[in-house]
């Protein structure tokens, strides 16, 4: 390695692009080819830093496998930060096992990382879990580990692990201390405010507050029955009833949660189930149909009691919650994934959400309509943002169960 490259590597190591492009800028060789791309990623410009690292794998030739598997690696980095998330994973894999054939278990350890991180973003828990455990961080210099415990601490988080979450983001902070790196501490410091901005409602006796999200895995864990908005389900203890496929059903139950300890009019269920201004005798027809149906299903949890106005909803045991998002509009889950900052295309979109392109597109287009979002580029080309949320944590408006474990 020559004195520039060394000196260009440095200064990316300590966070600074700007220093190392003032080393190589003019060079076109393998190494210095990918330094530039690496510092036109950390300054934002990501179709010039793939461009960049794509160029270096070639420079490189097929006489030096590590270098190319680095690029690729680096280039799954920068496609991870654009958010496009269709890119091969295959390729991936590929540098990852050329890295551990070659004893370059720190870049090896780097790969799984990104990958563990992708599945985090879409939402497979289980199998980020899974890899994970798979991962020794040990070796890993202060940057990285500081982004193992930030995966850590997603998946904590996403499974409303507040003790667990909040370990691994001061172990995050350390190292991101020790690493030096202003971007990466910024990053930390932001994860550690999901754990104390509000993160849902509490509707209860007629009165609402907000909580945190340590509040909602310890409402989640006492004996109160919660008709939960966030995820669509009834549920106490260990005791689940899915209502996410049938959604008047889940209208009924949470118009009554939100009347406990009264009840809930006829009329008041029939405008928040089946949105009719005024009830016919069409409507009481199906009203009861559907009761009947929402008796048969919450039977393990709770009773629904028939009264001179309407219908109440008693539990078994203990009283009724009603956890709702920290914000009820459509699309809440968009803007909860776009509250990161990044650019993110619509099928990038559609696939952490689990939901078609079109549908999103449509979703997107709606919230532009509203100046909610805004977009730069055209075609393939588009990417969608919007400035983050402010003042609440986005976690239980992301399309994960809280049921994994």
């Amino acid at each position: 390695m020559d004195a520039l490259i060394a000196a260009a590597a440095q200064a990316l190591a300590e966070g600074d692009p700007i220093g190392a492009l003032n080393w190589v800028a003019l060079r076109d060789d393998g190494p210095a080819l990918a330094l530039r791309g690496i510092a036109m990623a950390r300054l934002g410009d990501f179709g010039r830093a793939r461009f960049l690292l794509r160029r270096a794998a070639r420079a490189f030739g097929t006489r030096e496998p590590v270098a190319r598997a680095r690029c690729a690696v680096a280039e799954a980095e920068v496609a991870l930060a654009s958010r496009d998330l269709t890119w091969p994973e295959s390729l991936l894999d590929r540098a990852r096992e050329a890295l551990d054939r070659h004893g370059d278990r720190i870049n090896a350890a780097y790969a799984r990382h990104l990958e563990i991180r992708r599945l985090l973003l879409i939402g497979q828990l289980d199998e980020a879990d899974r890899k994970l455990a798979a991962l020794d961080p040990a070796p890993l210099p202060p940057a990285l580990r500081a982004g193992y415990e930030l995966v850590v601490a997603g998946i904590a988080l996403r499974r409303l692990q507040t003790a667990p979450a909040r370990a691994a983001l001061a172990k995050a902070a350390e190292a991101a201390r020790r690493a030096g790196i202003p971007a990466l501490m910024a990053e930390v410091e932001s994860a550690a405010r999901l754990l104390t901005d509000p993160a849902a409602r509490l509707i209860t006796g007629g009165e609402e507050r907000p909580l945190r999200l340590e509040d909602v895995e310890m409402l989640l864990a006492s004996t109160a029955l919660v008709v939960d908005a966030c995820r669509h389900a009834v549920r106490q203890g260990g005791e689940i009833v899915s209502l996410a496929r049938r959604p008047v059903l889940f209208a009924l139950a949470r118009a009554m949660g939100e009347a406990w300890p009264g009840d809930a009019s006829r009329e008041a269920l029939v405008a928040r189930a089946f949105r009719a201004r005024q009830a016919d005798e069409s409507h009481r027809a199906r009203l009861r149909v559907e009761i009947g149906r929402l008796r048969a299903a919450l039977k393990p949890l709770a009773r629904i009691v028939a009264t001179g106005r309407g219908f109440a909803l008693q539990p078994l045991a203990g009283e009724i919650a009603v956890l709702a998002r920290p914000v009820e509009e459509r699309h809440a889950a968009v803007l909860a994934f776009l509250a990161d900052g990044e650019a993110w295309s619509s099928s990038a979109l559609a696939l952490a959400l689990g939901a078609s392109q079109r549908t999103v597109q449509r979703a997107l287009e709606e919230l532009a309509a509203m100046a909610k979002v805004q977009f730069y580029g055209q075609g393939r080309a588009r990417r969608w943002l919007t400035p983050p949320l402010p003042s609440f944590a986005t976690t239980l408006l992301l399309p994960a169960p809280l049921t994994e474990a």
